[in-house]
Parts: C-alpha cells; sequence; structure tokens
C-alpha cells in the first residue's frame, strides 16, 4: 500500500505497541495531522481505537489503531495484510461485526448469534445474521432491535435462524460451516408474500436477480435485503429496460417494496 502521504506517520506494532523488525506482522497504526478526533457519538469505541502516541512530544497526540495487518518491506514500503480483529468495513463504513452481535444478544429471545459479510455476484457485500432463538422471533423484530442502538448500515440484510450454530472441533464458530442464505429453499419464509400479478412477478424477478435472493416478499423493503444507492441505480435502468417507463432514485427509496413499485409503475 507504498508509504506514509506528507504529515502523516504509520508504524507497525507488536501488543505491547512496539515496533516489529522489518518483514515481520504486526497491527498498522495511524499518526500525524490528518487523523480523525474519534467516532461520531461513540465514546467507548473512541477510547479503544484512538490510543495516546507514544512516539510523539506534543501533548495529547493520539494514534488510530486500525485492526489491520502490515509489515514494513526493506525498502520501507508497506504490505496489507488483512485483518486483525473482528472488524470489516462496507460500502465505506468500518464495521465492528461483535458489536451487532452483542446488541443481538441483548434481545430476550436470542440465545447465541453470529454475524458475517457476504459476497455478492454483483460486486457489493451485505451483513448476513445467523440466530438461534428460544422463541420464535420475526427478522423485522430484529432489525427494530437493532435500529434502537446502531445506524441502519449496522443493521444486518438477511436473517437466517437456525436449530444451533456450527461449532469447530474446539468449541469456536465454524464460519465455513454457516448455510449460505442463497441455499434458503423457495417458500421457507412463512412470512413472505409471492406476487400476486404479472408486474410484481418481473419486479420480483429483477429484484432476485440484483440481490441473488430466490425468493422475496412483495413486501420486503429493497434495502433491508441489501440494497444500497448502487444497486437502486441499476434496479431502475432495468426497471427502464422491462416496463419502458422513467424512474428516479429517489423513488426506489420511497417506494421501497415490490408491492409499492408495482402500483406506481401501472
Amino acid at each position: 500500500i507504498g508509504r506514509p502521504i506528507a504529515n502523516t506517520q504509520i508504524y507497525v506494532l507488536d501488543p505491547s505497541m512496539q515496533p516489529v523488525p522489518i518483514g515481520v506482522t504486526g497491527e498498522l497504526y495511524i499518526g500525524g495531522a490528518g487523523l480523525a478526533r474519534g467516532y461520531l457519538n461513540r465514546p467507548e469505541l473512541t477510547d479503544e481505537r484512538f490510543v495516546p502516541n507514544p512516539f510523539s512530544n506534543t501533548p495529547g497526540a493520539r494514534l488510530y489503531r486500525s485492526g489491520d495487518r502490515a509489515r514494513v518491506r526493506a525498502d520501507g514500503t508497506i504490505d496489507y495484510l488483512g485483518r486483525a480483529d473482528h472488524q470489516v468495513k462496507l460500502r465505506g463504513f468500518r464495521i465492528e461485526l461483535g458489536e451487532i452481535e452483542a446488541v443481538l444478544a441483548g434481545h430476550t429471545a436470542v440465545k447465541s448469534v453470529v454475524v458475517t459479510v457476504q459476497d455478492l455476484p454483483s460486486g457489493s457485500q451485505r451483513l448476513v445474521c445467523y440466530v438461534v432463538t428460544s422463541t420464535p422471533v420475526s427478522s423485522d423484530e430484529l432489525r427494530t432491535w437493532l435500529r434502537k442502538t446502531l445506524p441502519d448500515y449496522m443493521v444486518p440484510s438477511v436473517y437466517m435462524m437456525l436449530e444451533r450454530l456450527p461449532l469447530t472441533p474446539n468449541g469456536k464458530i465454524d464460519h465455513r460451516a454457516l448455510p449460505s442464505p442463497d441455499a434458503r429453499p423457495a417458500g421457507d419464509d412463512p412470512q413472505a408474500v409471492a406476487p400476486r400479478n404479472a408486474t410484481e412477478a418481473l419486479l420480483h424477478d429483477i429484484w432476485s436477480d440484483l440481490l441473488n435472493l430466490p425468493t422475496i416478499s412483495i413486501h420486503d423493503s429493497f434495502f433491508d435485503l441489501g440494497g444500497h444507492s448502487m444497486l437502486a441505480l441499476e434496479l431502475v435502468r432495468r426497471i427502464k429496460s422491462s416496463f419502458g417507463l422513467d424512474m428516479a432514485v429517489c423513488d426506489v427509496f420511497r417506494l421501497a417494496d415490490i408491492q409499492s413499485m408495482a402500483r406506481a409503475l401501472k
């Protein structure tokens, strides 16, 4: 990933915040004039990520603990080697998956939960939540619970209810054994309402292809299912191609489910 830009310092440190030798993997810390003051309205995360700078004589100087694994080459350039923690970057936002899991674990019906990021064929990504519950609970109820605490970009798009989470022999979550949301058989969602006319059916096919979901209820929100502004642009293009009608991106936000969109297209 090159070298630090002007007025920026980059350190690759070990768990004791000591510089690692050339070629040895450590965690990437960032300092300098461009460093932010912290996360907006998230003091606990700010305290965790923005730490005192032991290499600076400036009072109050801090480093940003990126959570990225890196190493410094002999020529001073830096190799990025992936994440060191449970943090991901989704559509420009850094997200702590553990924070989502912790909020969901506070729901009285949730026994265990794990949140992952799924790569879609479209090139986009979405958050997927796997939940084991003690009593039946709907995905809409879980979304509402999360939105009381978290911003929308941290609310998973897909919820899969499991009898138990798959574990490795040493008792950790086996992420590779988690079922793909795409493997869910059609018609397994008792709350799903199938298309009732040709317009809804064609919209369903367009949504299904864009979102890579085999079954979508006509009442599901495009954005709750993983849609975002870039996919909304493609949706508008396909609607014009299929129906011969113009629709603005703002209409996708306003008419966020198939039923509403079908009524507007008639």
